[in-house]
């Protein structure tokens, strides 16, 4: 087997054996939508924003739980490309600096930052995951949030969570049908375990 065409094989065994990442989309669904209840509390955005912080750590152990139930593989040993998606997740803290500024100059626009962070993270995972679906709903993530947050008043903030997690709902959907796509594709090329 020619090294492009193992590359691609063991890209495509990262897509079907991790299902394109669908516990963590529906885990951050979940976690978007306690946001959402959040930023409809009668707090202030400094308050609301602080929250958000802890809610969002939710994330990890959801995205955990639902790898349980949707039987998908964290791990694969044996493909030297599966550790780059940590990495890829992982690369998202570096901006956390910025939105610990927003959150204490700009409260008011932490949501809208915060949004703009979680849909820009998802475009690098389109060529990891060969799921184009990534790289669409970034943009629309990110560009949505941008929108919303610049034409929101500061009562209804909660626009902007409830937008992400239809996002994320819709992304969900076209990953699943990804996932199936390459599945066909995968199972007409070996993968060779090392």
């Amino acid at each position: 087997m020619s090294f492009e065409k193992e590359f691609a094989a063991r890209r495509l065994e990262l897509s079907v054996k991790a299902k394109n990442g669908l516990d963590f989309i529906v885990a951050a669904s979940i976690v978007w939508a306690v946001i959402a209840f959040v930023w409809t509390l009668p707090s202030s955005a400094t308050k609301n924003s602080f929250i958000t912080f802890f809610v969002g750590a939710a994330t990890l152990p959801l995205a955990w739980l639902f790898s349980k139930v949707l039987r998908t593989t964290w791990t694969i040993p044996h493909n030297p490309i599966q550790p780059l998606g940590l990495w890829l997740n992982f690369a998202q803290l570096f901006y956390f600096p910025f939105l610990v500024f927003i959150y204490s100059k700009y409260p008011h626009y932490f949501i809208m930052t915060y949004g703009i962070i979680t849909g820009a993270h998802f475009f690098p995972y389109a060529w990891f995951y060969q799921a184009k679906p990534y790289a669409i709903m970034a943009g629309v993530i990110s560009g949505g949030c941008l929108l919303l947050g610049l034409r929101t008043p500061s009562t209804n903030l909660y626009l902007i969570p409830v937008f992400i997690v239809c996002s994320l709902l819709v992304l969900s959907i076209l990953l699943l049908a990804s996932y199936r796509l390459n599945k066909r594709a995968y199972s007409v090329v070996a993968v060779p375990s090392t």
